[in-house]
């Protein structure tokens, strides 16, 4: 007579009350970058963490543990201000790269979002400790106005940290773009060139209310449907179906849909929300869950980890911090209330 077989384990759902299932984790691992991008953070004047405010790699991997173990995230990306000024970061790399969706299923997908200037000297060490995806962030490909959006020289350190990333094995590499009204939305269509030569999918993001300077300003921001009109009157495209992704997905006619470079990108965060369908909660440097980009509120981590909190006392946190989670960010209505906090600060 045969064994009874045990019924296969399934993770707990991190759902908010709206009926969303996080499955999405950001994980910023620095608050510091070696930019200093308009739109980010100011030129001088940032009040940094302290060292022992950040978590450390052993910390920031058991939180994800119980993310991916206990409540079956299946994504990690991991952020800053920019992570790789983070010193050993293959090393978290591979403590996070060895989780199991639910303690038992596939492993975990792990991403990184940069600003490419070192990632000729990093991305082999990374996809050796099990990095798979890549976001770089890249808003002009004009020597000067990169200069004086980054206020730093180093186009050209980017350019060629794009190339080492797909030379490297990461698939796909994803090049993120923030188009600013009068300011850099006259290169949307070298970016759509860019993308189609060099093989990587670039992804127009609206400008976000998120600037260190307080400067946003609702007319600077260009539409999706103003960016694809654009990039169609010289490249022909048709729509990918969007999935749970935030990005809407458009296919150059003129290529097959799985040639490198075939697709382009809009993620339309103000014209088109996609809070709907979010399935994202980050964790910030300094160990803090904001269940949203825009959240006004942050749920504790670090203070019960350092503690001798428990998997379970954590974990009634994440279900906490996701519970709390509101219908959407409301940008561009009187309810819209600016975060106290940068993009830098936060972690994309």
């Amino acid at each position: 007579m045969s064994e009874p077989v045990a019924p296969e384990q399934t993770p707990e759902r991190l759902v908010d009350g709206f009926g969303r299932v996080h499955r999405d984790l950001r994980i910023s691992v620095t608050d510091r970058c070696n930019f200093r991008c308009t739109y980010c953070m100011p030129e001088e004047g940032m009040a940094w963490l302290g060292r022992d405010e950040i978590l450390t790699f052993e910390e920031t991997a058991r939180i994800a543990r119980v993310f991916v173990e206990r409540f079956g995230v299946d994504s990690i990306r991991l952020t800053g201000g920019e992570p790789t000024v983070r010193a050993h970061l293959p090393v978290l790399v591979e403590q996070l790269a060895g989780l199991r969706v639910g303690g038992d299923g596939p492993l975990v997908d792990i991403a990184m979002t940069t600003n490419g200037s070192t990632l000729r000297n990093v991305a082999h060490d990374l996809v050796a400790a099990g990095l798979r995806r890549i976001n770089v962030s890249l808003d002009s490909l004009r020597a000067d106005r990169f200069l004086e959006l980054t206020r730093r020289d180093e186009l050209a350190k980017v350019l060629d940290g794009i190339r080492a990333a797909a030379e490297a094995g990461l698939d796909p590499v994803k090049v993120n773009v923030v188009l600013v009204g009068g300011v850099n939305d006259d290169e949307v269509l070298d970016f759509a060139r860019f993308g189609r030569d060099e093989g990587v999918t670039v992804r127009f993001i609206e400008f976000m209310p998120l600037d260190a300077d307080d400067g946003w300003q609702s007319a600077q921001v260009v539409p999706q449907d103003e960016i694809v009109r654009r990039i169609a009157a010289e490249f022909p495209v048709e729509p990918v179906v969007r999935g749970s992704e935030p990005a809407e997905r458009f296919r150059y006619l003129d290529r097959p849909v799985d040639e490198p470079g075939s697709i382009v990108g809009v993620i339309p965060s103000v014209t088109r929300p996609f809070c709907e369908s979010c399935d994202r909660v980050r964790l910030t440097a300094e160990g803090q869950i904001r269940n949203c980009l825009f959240a006004l509120d942050e749920f504790d981590l670090h203070t019960p980890l350092r503690n001798g909190a428990s998997d379970d006392d954590l974990a009634a946190v994440m279900h906490e911090a996701v519970g709390a989670k509101w219908a959407g960010h409301s940008i561009g209505t009187v309810q819209f209330i600016r975060p106290r906090k940068s993009m830098s600060q936060i972690g994309g």
